[in-house]
Formats: C-alpha cells, sequence, structure tokens
C-alpha cells in the first residue's frame, strides 16, 4: 500500500497511465486522483493497492503552468479543437495582470462541454462527438482560485502560473481570460507541476526503473493518533474508541508502531474506525 508521483507525459489519458503501471507492477489495484488531459502533462497521483482508499483525502491544491495563445477560440477550448479568429489582440501587460487578478478568489465557472463530466451517465465529450449535440451546455461550478502569476507575455506565448483548488478548469479560465480582454484565447499547453504534497522535481517516469514509494502518512495532511495494543484491537474489530483530543466531524489517520491502521472520524465525542488498513 502506498502512492507514486508519476509524470504523465503529453500524448496519452490518465487512464492510460494507469494500464501502463498494472502490467509494470503487475498490481491490479491501482487508481489515480485528478485526471489530466491527454494534452496536458505532469504530476498525477497514483495510489497502489489499498492506498486507493485514501485518494479523497489527499490534498487537492494544483498548481499548474499554461501557455495561452490569443486572438482565438476553439470550441475545445485547447489547441486540439477547431479555431476561429475573433482579433489581433491590442492590451498591455498592466491590463492583462488586472484581468488575471480579477479572476482569484472563489468564482463560477462553466467547465468546458468537450470534457469527462458525465450527463446521466455519458460523458460530456462523448455526447457531442458520438450524439452531434452541439447546443450542450454545462452548468456553473464554484472554484477557487489562490493566485495566478504572469511568467511570460507575448499575444502568441503567454505563459500563467495558477494555483487553485481541485475541480478547476484551466481551459475554461483560459477561455474566460480572453473572453474578458475582448479578443479571444485558447490554452496551448499545460502542465501540472504541483498536487498537493506530489511535485513534479520528486516524479518518476511511467517506466522508472526504481520508483519512488510514497508512504501515504507522508503524503495525507490529517492529524495523526497513536493506538496503544489495546485500542488498536478494538479499531480493527470495527469498534470505537473515546475521543480525547479532535475536533466533532474531524478525519484523522490511526497508527501503531507508526504503521496506518485505519483512517477515523469523530462523531459523537468517540473514534470511528471509517476504513481499516491492518488484516485482523
Amino acid at each position: 500500500m502506498y502512492f507514486l508521483n508519476i509524470n504523465k507525459p503529453k500524448g496519452i489519458s490518465s487512464f492510460d497511465v494507469i494500464r501502463r503501471l498494472r502490467k509494470i507492477l503487475k498490481i491490479k489495484q491501482i487508481g489515480h486522483s485528478g485526471t489530466l488531459d491527454p494534452l496536458a502533462s505532469g504530476v498525477l497521483q497514483i495510489a497502489t493497492g489499498k492506498a486507493t482508499k485514501l485518494l479523497n483525502y489527499l490534498d487537492s491544491d494544483k498548481i499548474y503552468i499554461a501557455n495561452i495563445r490569443f486572438g482565438y477560440i476553439t470550441d475545445t477550448f485547447d489547441d486540439e479543437g477547431d479555431k476561429t479568429f475573433v482579433k489581433n489582440p491590442d492590451f498591455s501587460i498592466d491590463e492583462l495582470n488586472d484581468c488575471l487578478n480579477s479572476f482569484i478568489g472563489v468564482t463560477k465557472q462553466r467547465p468546458p462541454k468537450y470534457s469527462a463530466i458525465k450527463i446521466n451517465g455519458k460523458k460530456a465529450c462523448d455526447i457531442i462527438r458520438k450524439d452531434k449535440c452541439d447546443t450542450l451546455e454545462l452548468k456553473e461550478r464554484e472554484i477557487e482560485i489562490y493566485s495566478i502569476k504572469l511568467l511570460n507575455f507575448e499575444y502568441d506565448n503567454t505563459v500563467i502560473e495558477v494555483h487553485c483548488k481541485k475541480g478547476t478548469y484551466i481551459r475554461s479560465l483560459v477561455h474566460d481570460i480572453g473572453k474578458k480582454l475582448n479578443c479571444g484565447a485558447y490554452l496551448t499547453d499545460l502542465k501540472r507541476i504541483k498536487a498537493g504534497n506530489f511535485d513534479i522535481k520528486n516524479s518518476d517516469e511511467i517506466e522508472s526503473e526504481d520508483y519512488k514509494k510514497i508512504n501515504p502518512l507522508d503524503c495525507i495532511n490529517l492529524n495523526t493518533y497513536e493506538l496503544n495494543n489495546l485500542e488498536l484491537q478494538k479499531i480493527i474489530h470495527g469498534n470505537s474508541i473515546p475521543n480525547n483530543n479532535f475536533k466533532e466531524d474531524e478525519f484523522i489517520l490511526l497508527t501503531n508502531n507508526n504503521i496506518l491502521v485505519s483512517i477515523a472520524k469523530i462523531s459523537d465525542n468517540q473514534i470511528k474506525p471509517k476504513k481499516i488498513f491492518k488484516e485482523i
């Protein structure tokens, strides 16, 4: 049971990464957190074995490097789609910075229709491509952007760094930036350089000779409680133990000899195991 920090290359899907790792590692139970589009690259959080049960508890903040071309829009909001000329951009760097700053904070965003978001069990992108439903529009969602830094300013290759909460579509952000600047814009390249505690500097290639196996205790930002032997027996049999230090409704990690035993929730002033990882 461990995590991997994989640097996904461009041109393959996140599921392609899973498929390859299953063959390399010879592990059936494997999953990922935070899908990357085939045209995007960078950090992909991979869980193996029982660690797949912990994917939802990973830190969800992301940092991306996004390349933008102004003056055009595409139906997919990225370089893969059909391009339509809007107008020649003529804004200043100060106007661009003001525009970028206006997206910082909690806002509403409409995801791109060419996405994996499911509608009645079908992916939105499949509905459009197979059913030819060009009028499909997804509902707006609340997102949060912590910061946007301008790294390079050229109309055909502006580069920004975006620090945001999980669920933010950078393609939609770029499209909205172009709309606000009245000239259109689309994403030409995207790299995720950080996801929670997973940094691209410490990532492995898919076919690495020596993967860096990450202990769940080193990458999940939850409080930890060390069980004594009596408490251990109660927890692994699914029973609760008294709570003395933690807040109501808080999730915590339970360990014994610094080995993860369970993830638990505080309820009615009791520590109640939700997922158990140690065998009885």
